[in-house]
């Protein structure tokens, strides 16, 4: 916002002919002044809270000495103005908020105007501000947090008080949330991983925080995605798509895009309509759940879908696949008739995300955050969940509400550098339905506002393969062999020829193996063909020669298996119980590696 105040014995003003088509309403068309400071106001596009333009203008009233204020909306001063409808919004917000202490008048916005002013004219009677008129990045800031570790037995301890001994990783958690920095000070291990493996990389082509993913990584993403999707629509969601970009001044969406101003990318549509790209689904279900005809007895409704999405993040914020600009997230949306079906909804979709955990084989960190008055009246459902866990978690209370949420839970990972990540997490609103007009008729045919559930059984896609490589990265680190689960690993058995004659044997067998298969068929020693699946993480390697080509092989197992010799019918048995329940697809890839290119 620029503002250009004029300290002046008189200011009056005419109204000559509307200037823009969204110009506002006018109650008189002339008015005036005496001993007024007059602020000639440019709105810009970025502005989205009117309280640091209150706190300017107030600082320079008090200075003046003056109790009268004029608003005269400017549009000179600036070639970035925000549209009619957000300057509007602002205008009158600053109108308000100095009305409380000040003698306020507003010149109507969106009007041609003839005035005549008359400056005091000593030196402090012509001055100019440019203001920043975001909101803070994180309101969380202005709210008291307090820590406790909650136990299985029911216990509920300050976190400075509890014995940490035996929880290293709670620890480093509670530290990283209540004292810790998002800031990357170094690249976490995944990101050498993920190129070493030829999954995902940086596209210098794009902006940053926006990836390339090749045939591997692709593959893993996408069987995380149909078993999420999958995991989803088994607890009766509606599968939606909804569109990746709004409008800016949509009434429904303005108060929700103010809550995060820095995280948006902005796009200008026909006729100069501004637009957004959405940073989660919430926009699109929201409006359609606002357009339904909702009844008791069709509670709770669940809609989901897998949401292309974008965030801007701080540049410093973004490293690898862990928080990135843009992504992929499963979000699901769940009206409940009152807070005693959002509580059993919300039981049902913890244990849905410790299943994808377990899934995953990924054994974090959670976090319980609450408003303090909701958790004191459910303590006995907290304690459950800590209980269904089965060991301690990281309790946040808030004093106050400062979001749209009472309640939340994360599954969190503590990462190779020090940082801590959020994966799947269950969030109850209960201010959005309110806001987006979503209504439910119960059986007296009164309306009444559902609560509102925010779920991600999984978390970002992207961020759960950073997930599995920064902890096969902390295993490695201790000596161990890093390995993919065997649903996801992008070759499930690797054959490796003794020698050209077998590769027609390998492929037979290949063929016969109802998982994803390849076959080392280049010019280099067998034992060097071994220790490169190794470093690709290949869960089962199989030499093949005179004896195997009968069907009786020594694998070499990456996971814990007591099999030393087995038959075909053997391996396809150990293969059947990895991938039971898990999705299936295809190699991504060419079957013989000599027939590969490099990625990178």
């Amino acid at each position: 916002m620029k503002i250009l105040f004029i300290h002046a014995d008189s200011i009056e003003y005419s109204i000559t002919e509307k200037a823009v088509d969204a110009a506002e309403e006018i109650e008189r068309e002339s008015d005036s002044m005496e001993d007024a400071l007059v602020a000639f106001i440019s709105v810009e596009k970025d502005d989205i809270s009117p309280d640091n333009a209150v706190e300017e203008i107030k600082k320079v009233a008090s200075m003046l000495n003056t109790q009268n204020i004029m608003l005269y909306p400017y549009a000179h001063l600036s070639s970035e103005l925000a549209p009619p409808q957000q300057a509007i919004a602002i205008l009158k917000a600053l109108e308000e908020a100095l009305r409380e202490e000040y003698t306020v008048k507003r010149s109507p916005f969106g009007w041609y105007k003839s005035f005549r002013i008359s400056c005091k004219g000593h030196p402090l009677s012509e001055l100019s501000r440019q203001i920043a008129c975001t909101l803070p990045e994180d309101a969380r800031e202005e709210v008291q947090s307090s820590w406790y570790i909650a136990t299985p037995e029911g216990e509920l301890i300050a976190a400075e008080k509890f014995d940490f001994t035996g929880y290293e990783e709670l620890r480093a958690f509670y530290e990283y949330e209540a004292f810790g920095s998002r800031k990357a000070d170094a690249e976490p291990a995944h990101v050498a991983l993920m190129r070493e493996h030829e999954l995902v990389d940086y596209e210098e082509g794009s902006d940053y925080g926006n990836m390339r993913w090749y045939p591997k990584g692709y593959l893993i993403k996408r069987l995380l995605e149909e078993k999420v999707e999958e995991m989803c629509l088994g607890i009766g969601a509606m599968e939606v798509e909804t569109p990746i970009m709004y409008d800016l001044n949509h009434p429904a969406l303005n108060k929700y895009v103010k809550k995060f101003p820095a995280r948006q990318y902005r796009i200008k549509a026909d006729k100069g309509k501004e637009m957004f790209l959405r940073f989660a689904a919430c926009f699109g279900q929201f409006l359609i759940a606002h357009d339904m005809v909702i009844s008791y007895k069709h509670l709770p409704i669940r809609l989901f879908e897998l949401a292309r999405s974008f965030r801007k993040e701080q540049h410093g914020e973004v490293t690898g696949i862990k928080r990135l600009r843009a992504f992929t997230m499963p979000d699901m949306h769940t009206l409940c008739m009152d807070e005693a079906q959002a509580i059993e909804e919300f039981r049902r979709q913890f244990t849905l995300s410790i299943e994808w955990a377990h899934l995953i084989e990924i054994d974090g960190e959670i976090a319980l955050r609450f408003v303090r008055d909701f958790f004191e009246k459910n303590r006995e459902f907290a304690m459950e969940l800590v209980k269904q866990w089965g060991k301690p978690v990281l309790v946040e209370m808030w004093d106050k509400r400062y979001f749209y949420f009472v309640m939340k839970f994360e599954i969190n990972m503590n990462d190779s550098v020090g940082k801590t990540f959020a994966l799947s997490t269950v969030q109850i609103d209960v201010e959005n339905p309110q806001s987006f007009g979503i209504q439910y008729v119960d059986e007296n045919n009164n309306r009444h506002y559902p609560y509102l559930l925010h779920t991600s059984v999984s978390g970002g896609i992207d961020r759960c393969v950073c997930a599995l490589l920064e902890k096969e990265a902390i295993k490695m680190k201790r000596g161990e062999k890093g390995s993919f689960p065997f649903w996801l690993a992008p070759t499930q058995i690797r054959l490796i020829p003794i020698s050209g004659e077998y590769i027609d044997d390998c492929m037979r067998i290949a063929r016969d193996l109802s998982v994803r298969v390849d076959i080392d068929d280049r010019d280099m020693s067998v034992s060097k063909k071994i220790r490169e699946a190794e470093k690709e993480w290949v869960p089962i390697i199989i030499v093949i020669g005179e004896r195997e080509k009968e069907g009786v092989f020594t694998p070499r197992f990456r996971f814990k298996c007591e099999e030393t010799e087995i038959t075909r019918e053997k391996l396809q048995q150990i293969v059947a119980e990895k991938m039971e329940g898990r999705p299936f697809r295809q190699l991504p890839l060419p079957v013989l590696l000599s027939r590969r290119p490099k990625f990178k």
